[in-house]
């Protein structure tokens, strides 16, 4: 039977999961940060990675038991809504929207950076502005063919990414022998824990996806939030393993290097490696592969969230539409894709602002995540210690240790955002009835 108009069709099994997040967090994205993580970290940008994945590896265990008790499009959204109440609920899905919003922005500018290396006299708003067109036409007919071009790139990219580790690999140990995969990508002295963490604070984005896969709850087939759970640390699992294992190989490549542009960095290192021509095919590789596919669940899962927001009229009600043929929020995406594109050619060379930006909404909605299984258990009366206590108590503090990293700029930005949100607050929902009842989770009953 198909599903009603207004509701997803529910058709979405494991695998179509786990290539929709791996496709977000797209197994070859370390290589858009990889000389700002570097040059962040002091060179120890695998210690950097592998902090970036214990911190998602909390909030990941804390997505799989909320998704099994709140199966709501919004994510983050959905659940601090249920469970902390509407203004929690909004607060969280406004500060996420931070994070689900500009992530699409920084890969347009990631795929703009790797084309201009190809060809440098274009200017970088021409691709920004073709991709974000093509991304739109694609996720415009539906999830089914957002997932059919993921599984494609993401098998894409993990070939690519093999053959420049292997590539890595060789030239080091040729030259050095196994010395040339030593551990100072993970330690060295002078050692530098406020280094390290400024490293994790830009690197944690590359993890960003295993919490989008959230926002297909009500997209998937098994209606339990199992399979999505599963999903969501099969995800995470198998990006931590490569982004830390490429972080070590490359990390030990990068030793001792300069670099024109940290930007573009992985390109530079690539030619130094195997010749011009490899650092222009990566950079090939990249711009296809990533510019052409890891846009695509991005603008799904923003698009989500704000679907959910506004069909509990906490955003404009015209977002929760749904098209009649190809049952996608095509109003919401076309909103966000207009947001993503303003963003990317305003800050189009800024790259690593743009990141920082969007790594404090991401790191805000995770800290809530963590605080709403706390609460969710410990009401329900069958918390397991270890998964409801401990595991949420310390990713807060993780989450924590990453924000005191951030740059400024950053900080005063979520600060703005939250301020502007409190400002739609009190003068749209509350002031308009909006919001069913007063609770103690509302400031402003």
């Amino acid at each position: 039977m198909d599903a009603a108009p207004d509701r997803f069709h529910r058709k979405l099994g494991l695998g179509d999961l786990v290539a929709y997040g791996l496709a977000y967090i797209a197994p070859i994205s370390p290589l858009s940060t990889l000389g700002l993580v570097w040059a962040a970290s002091h060179g120890m940008l695998a210690l950097a990675y592998l902090f970036g994945g214990l911190c998602m590896a909390f909030t990941a265990f804390s997505y799989a038991a909320m998704v099994r008790e709140v199966h709501s499009a919004g994510s983050v959204y959905g659940f601090a809504r249920v469970v902390l109440g509407p203004f929690a609920g909004f607060i969280a899905g406004w500060m996420i929207l931070l994070d689900y919003l500009l992530i699409p922005a920084f890969v347009y500018v990631v795929m703009a950076v790797a084309l201009g290396e190809l060809m440098p006299g274009i200017d970088r708003a021409l691709w920004i502005v073709l991709l974000a067109a093509f991304t739109t036409a694609v996720n415009w007919f539906g999830i089914g063919s957002t997932t059919k071009v993921s599984f494609g790139a993401v098998v894409a990219q993990v070939v690519v990414m093999v053959a420049l580790m292997a590539l890595a690999a060789g030239v080091r140990l040729h030259q050095f022998g196994p010395a040339g995969l030593g551990s100072s990508p993970f330690y060295h002295a002078p050692f530098s824990l406020s280094a390290v963490l400024a490293g994790t604070s830009i690197c944690v984005m590359s993890f960003l996806g295993f919490d989008a896969v959230s926002t297909l709850a009500e997209d998937t087939a098994d209606r339990s939030g199992r399979t999505l759970g599963r999903a969501i640390l099969l995800v995470l699992g198998l990006a931590t393993t490569l982004f830390v294992l490429a972080a070590w190989i490359l990390g030990n490549a990068m030793e001792g290097a300069h670099y024109r542009s940290l930007d573009a960095a992985a390109y530079e290192m690539a030619g130094q490696l195997g010749g011009v021509w490899i650092g222009i095919a990566l950079a090939w590789a990249y711009a296809v592969l990533v510019g052409l596919s890891n846009a695509l669940p991005m603008q799904v899962g923003v698009a989500r969230v704000l679907y959910a927001m506004a069909r509990d009229r906490q955003l404009p009600a015209a977002l929760a539409q749904l098209h009649p043929r190809h049952n996608t929020p095509h109003v919401a995406m076309l909103a966000s894709t207009a947001v993503s594109l303003a963003v990317a050619l305003w800050l189009r060379q800024a790259m690593d602002q743009l990141a920082a930006f969007v790594n404090f909404g991401a790191l805000f909605g995770f800290a809530l995540i963590h605080v709403c299984v706390l609460v969710h258990f410990a009401r329900a009366e069958r918390r397991h210690v270890l998964t409801h206590v401990v595991s949420p108590l310390l990713g807060i503090g993780v989450v924590m240790a990453i924000l005191s990293g951030m740059n400024h700029a950053a900080l005063v930005l979520g600060t703005v955002w939250l301020a502007a949100g409190l400002g739609w607050w009190r003068l749209h929902i509350v002031r308009h009835g909006l919001v069913e009842t007063a609770t103690l989770a509302d400031p402003f009953a």
